[in-house]
């Protein structure tokens, strides 16, 4: 049986660990070829490459800061030269910075907005030359359900989410008649080293709130990304899937 993406190329940013860790492991067992990036987590992301290597396809890692426009454009044109071409993008690199919006200082908004919605124009625009010269290809951002309903405290980090889902509808939009797919994933409550830090009870209360009565992993998403990124979903274009267990319903 051929595996669903079975020697496509793809390019993961923020991949050292949580939801990007997931989804570079998950693509590598399907048999894609994979570039991912990181930035501060030099040595998860060291260990990644080397985890990623025994699935028998070919790795590589960047340190590259996605939301820096030409680092962007150099990762690209790095990638495609080492791998021969770019079939799925995955922007994933995202931080918080949370805070009431009174005392939310104007750093703690640029740096949001830049490393979570910058970065996200600035590989999309250049992946797509590749792309276009190959007439194909399947990009996903990952945005939030914080980008669709809005959370107190998260002004800065909803505002940059909402934007991805503005951003991935236009260029589905712009791209389609290229054959260029271009989606979002929305992931509700998911539990990973971020999390692990917050107060059980907390936790619980918000398990308890899911129709699904639990948070989701790292590899539900990782599942929903391979589907969007394969040739399954080759009609599927500028939409929003939320994988989030029902909580936005």
């Amino acid at each position: 049986m051929t595996k669903m993406l079975d020697g496509k190329t793809a390019l993961i940013t923020g991949a050292s660990k949580g939801i990007g860790r997931a989804i570079a492991v998950y693509f590598a067992q399907l048999g894609a070829n994979v570039a991912f990036t990181y930035l501060s987590s030099v040595e998860k992301g060291q260990q990644l490459e080397q985890d990623l290597g025994a699935h028998g396809t070919k790795v590589k890692g960047y340190r590259s800061d996605a939301s820096d426009y030409a680092q962007a454009e150099k990762l690209v044109e790095d990638v495609v030269a080492e791998f021969g071409k770019l079939d799925i993008l995955v922007n994933n690199a995202g931080i918080t910075q949370d805070g009431l919006l009174m005392r939310m200082s104007e750093q703690q908004w640029d740096q949001v907005l830049n490393v979570n919605l910058k970065s996200v124009f600035n590989l999309t625009k250049a992946a797509t030359k590749p792309m276009m010269r190959a007439k194909a290809g399947s990009i996903i951002n990952m945005t939030s359900v914080v980008g669709i309903k809005g959370n107190a405290g998260q002004a800065n980090y909803a505002a940059s989410k909402a934007g991805i889902i503005g951003f991935t509808k236009s260029v589905a939009l712009e791209l389609g008649s290229r054959n260029i797919r271009c989606n979002a994933i929305a992931p509700g409550f998911i539990e990973t080293e971020m999390t692990d830090a917050l107060d059980p009870k907390q936790v619980d209360e918000w398990r308890k709130a899911i129709p699904l009565k639990r948070g989701g992993s790292p590899e539900d998403v990782a599942k929903a990304t391979a589907f969007l990124a394969s040739d399954e979903s080759a009609y599927i274009t500028g939409q929003v899937l939320q994988v989030d267990g029902g909580m936005l319903t």
